[in-house]
């Protein structure tokens, strides 16, 4: 019996030293995956790649690199990670299943993307009364004319204009816009438009022009 006793906590012991390690494992699942995207610059020197789009493949879940190439975000261990920029070619890389640390640091190298376009060939006229003569010869059809009023309409381009989403480049561009703002006046009080004068000749101008009468009415 004195000799089972032992045995027994043995055994206890190394289930116990098991289970602690895979619950040391699943904490690691997430990690914070960190790096620099960098390229090489028109000089041959590696200079950082800003506004890069950094995504866990298969899912929506992304962010994009700041103004240096720096990027963080929550990832999984087997996370393949899809950089993409415009201009560039798109890289995947998969993060190790094997680490043992819930931080990892990344630097991604990306090489310019050649696009080729179809050719184009150009044919200058001797003078502008030339062009004016093939531009008046010009054999337009009615649908062709009927599809350039459509595509020019003044509302269908106002509409276009509110609905299209912004891409990451521009977004990023607000947000430093508006952070650059914010810091400007930081510890002081915003100065308001009401007592700036150029604000009001510019509203003054705007009442005559009639830019605020009701377009119902007009």
């Amino acid at each position: 019996m004195k000799r089972i006793i032992p045995i027994l906590l043995l055994i206890l012991g190394l289930s116990w030293i098991d289970e602690i390690q895979a619950q040391r494992q699943d904490t690691f699942i997430y990690i914070q995956f960190s790096g620099n995207i960098v390229t090489e610059g028109d000089d041959g020197k590696v200079v950082p790649l800003p506004y890069t789009n950094v995504a866990i493949k298969g899912t929506t879940r992304g962010t994009v690199a700041a103004i240096d190439g720096f990027f963080s975000m929550v990832a999984r261990k087997g996370d393949v990670i899809v950089f993409s920029n415009v201009g560039y070619k798109t890289v995947e890389y998969e993060i190790p299943d094997s680490l043992d640390n819930d931080l990892y640091f990344w630097i991604q190298i990306m090489s310019r993307d050649n696009i080729l376009l179809p050719e184009a060939v150009i044919r200058p006229f001797p003078s502008k009364e030339h062009f004016k003569i093939e531009l008046l010869a010009m054999d337009i059809t009615e649908e062709m004319e009927l599809q350039y009023i459509e595509y020019l309409d003044e509302q269908l381009l106002a509409n276009i204009r509110e609905t299209l989403p912004a891409d990451g480049r521009e977004a990023t561009n607000i947000y430093l816009r508006q952070s650059i703002e914010n810091y400007r006046y930081e510890g002081q009080i915003k100065p308001q438009n009401i007592f700036n004068p150029l604000a009001w000749k510019q509203f003054i101008d705007a009442w005559k022009r009639g830019d605020f009468k009701n377009k119902k009415n007009k």
